[in-house]
């Protein structure tokens, strides 16, 4: 008797889940070479700049996009760091996180928190596309003396 089994079917649904579990993963590990690979050569960067946020800048690269991490962890204070996720739709190539996230700036001591809601784009297994929308005004209050 021979037993039939299904075959595994990955959608695109179901690799772009699989891409953002892993970018959550590496972003919380401060993988930086990691977070590099992960992204596209090119990435479509969205996050509104502000002169007083020192982390917040235009990127493109994956190297550039990468770094954004590193650059958060040495602008705040790592303990008080804080973010969860509510929300996390995928539709094919797209995935929407949607959370709250709170930190301390380090030259500043002050505080900032507020809800986000994070854009992702996989294509090929790597990240084309980040759009971050967050609390600017909390954040730009913290960074400033």
């Amino acid at each position: 008797m021979t037993t039939a089994t299904t075959p595994t079917i990955t959608t695109a649904a179901d690799a772009t889940r699989a891409t953002v579990e892993k970018f959550l993963a590496l972003r919380l590990a401060g993988d930086i070479e990691g977070l590099t690979a992960l992204f596209a050569d090119e990435v479509d960067w969205l996050l509104a700049e502000n002169p007083v946020v020192p982390w917040i800048r235009p990127r493109s690269t994956a190297a550039e996009c990468a770094a954004q991490a590193a650059e958060l962890a040495e602008y705040t204070v790592a303990e008080d760091a804080r973010a969860s996720v509510d929300t996390f739709l995928v539709d094919g190539t797209d995935a929407i996180l949607m959370g709250h996230l709170s930190g301390t700036v380090r030259a500043t001591g002050k505080s900032f928190a507020g809800p986000f809601a994070l854009r992702l784009t996989v294509e090929g297994g790597r990240i084309t596309r980040h759009h971050l929308y967050e609390n600017s005004v909390s954040i730009a209050a913290a960074c400033t003396p």
